[in-house]
């Protein structure tokens, strides 16, 4: 029915409303708050689990036991997938967003008041585990579909722009936890970071938290944006359904990337206990370089989007990978070259890391048919960071203090391989998307 002046009763506002800026917004906003909270704990597994929670280990064995439990969150996310996929196809998108972002906040939150092993004893490292395996598991069901949705709304010749916005998330998340953890370590004494000092990051995660649970929810259920999920097909669908229809491009999504995935911790974290445990330099200055850094990597990022756009992302991503094999070879010699080789090695490989991570999320995504885009998406992110970024740190601290720095560019090696073997596999990497 037709009202004077032309209105239509009933009329579904144009799908127009959700533009690829806003849809980008929502995404940056989703993903810093994410990595955040990750890099909050990545730290404190450094310099503070080991003393506070195995006081009992030598600092070298206290850092590998803390980085082990980093990596159990990797290890349960693909559940939490499965897990919240059901609630999402049960109760809705909204619905599933809010647990999730909650359960993200309060393990987050609750890492703050985690009693040392001096007053609970064994007690402190089951907590430690427990609440990281509850952080891994609501980081399953953070996955909202907006970075997809962002990826088949991104104008014609622009796809390579708009993959790289999302991956913003991961610089500026680093440089807002490792600012913060720099500002405590330089205003407070060592005795005082450790008592107290180290806790408050992890209350300004869960805040943060808050504010990207608000701002995320409305968007998915705002009803131009529901429309907009369900005319793409961007619905969950059970993880057994979608592993046995494309369990294929799931694996070669999750090797696609793993070059950068490597990289990823190999100059966050890893150096970062290198230089705490082997050096004399002030970890705080050292956080303060990873910021700058981050900085470089941002600049990547963006970089990444044009090159592209312009040569094809599966070039760019063939190119990078051959570098990061190179630079595996000298990277250890700069992080072992005192506080100019530091720089340059924290330069260098987030400038790499940025122009290949900036094009890493949903590398094949294109190749899974759309009915099954939405969850293989997040099944492939999963294992990507299960396979490339998980025990990255665990793995390079322990082969480097047992054969030497050198042994770590292994890692970021093998990385790069596995990414060139599944980009000659896929050949259908940007082939136009299956209906």
């Amino acid at each position: 029915m037709k009202l004077m002046g032309g209105d239509t009763i009933g009329a579904s506002p144009p799908l127009e409303l959700a533009t690829p800026g806003e849809i980008a917004v929502g995404v940056i906003i989703g993903r810093t708050s994410e990595f955040f909270d990750f890099f909050v704990y990545a730290i404190a597994s450094v310099l503070v689990f080991p003393k506070h929670v195995f006081p009992f280990l030598d600092p070298l064995t206290g850092t590998l036991c803390s980085f082990a439990i980093f990596a159990l969150a990797f290890v349960v996310r693909p559940f939490g997938t499965a897990l919240f996929m059901a609630l999402e196809r049960a109760q809705g998108r909204g619905t599933k967003l809010t647990v999730a972002l909650f359960l993200l906040g309060g393990s987050t939150a609750a890492l703050a008041f985690l009693p040392s092993y001096g007053e609970v004893g064994a007690a402190s490292v089951l907590l430690l585990m427990l609440l990281r395996m509850g952080q891994g598991v609501a980081l399953g069901g953070t996955w909202d579909g907006l970075a997809s949705l962002l990826a088949l709304r991104a104008p014609p010749g622009r796809g390579g722009w708009y993959a790289m916005l999302p991956q913003l998330g991961a610089p500026l998340g680093f440089m807002l936890a490792s600012g913060l953890f720099a500002f405590f370590l330089i205003s407070l004494s060592p005795q005082d970071f450790l008592a107290w000092g180290w806790r408050y990051p992890f209350f300004v995660a869960f805040a943060i938290n808050v504010v990207a649970l608000f701002a995320r929810l409305g968007m998915v259920v705002a009803p131009e944006y529901s429309r907009l999920f369900e005319s793409r097909a961007l619905e969950p669908r059970a993880v057994r359904e979608t592993l046995r229809a494309e369990g294929r491009n799931v694996v070669i999504g999750a090797f696609a990337p793993l070059a950068s995935f490597a990289l990823f911790h190999t100059v966050t974290v890893f150096p970062l206990s290198w230089v705490f445990l082997y050096t004399r330099d002030d970890p705080a200055r050292f956080l303060l370089v990873e910021t700058l850094g981050a900085v470089v990597g941002i600049a990547a990022i963006l970089a990444s989007g044009v090159l592209a756009d312009r040569y094809g992302r599966r070039t760019l991503l063939s190119i990078t990978a051959g570098a990061i094999a190179a630079f595996s070879g000298f990277a250890p010699q700069f992080l072992a070259g005192g506080p100019t080789g530091e720089a340059v090695f924290m330069f260098l490989g987030f400038a790499l890391l940025g122009l290949s991570f900036g094009q890493s999320s949903g590398s094949v995504a294109s190749s899974f048919a759309m009915r099954f885009r939405y969850t293989g998406s997040a099944l492939t992110a999963d294992f990507a960071w299960l396979f490339g970024a998980g025990f990255a740190p665990l793995f390079a601290l322990a082969i480097s203090s047992r054969f030497g720095l050198m042994s770590s560019g292994a890692y970021l090696l093998s990385g790069a391989i596995c990414t060139l073997v599944a980009l000659g596999v896929n050949r259908q990497l940007e082939a136009p998307d299956r209906s």
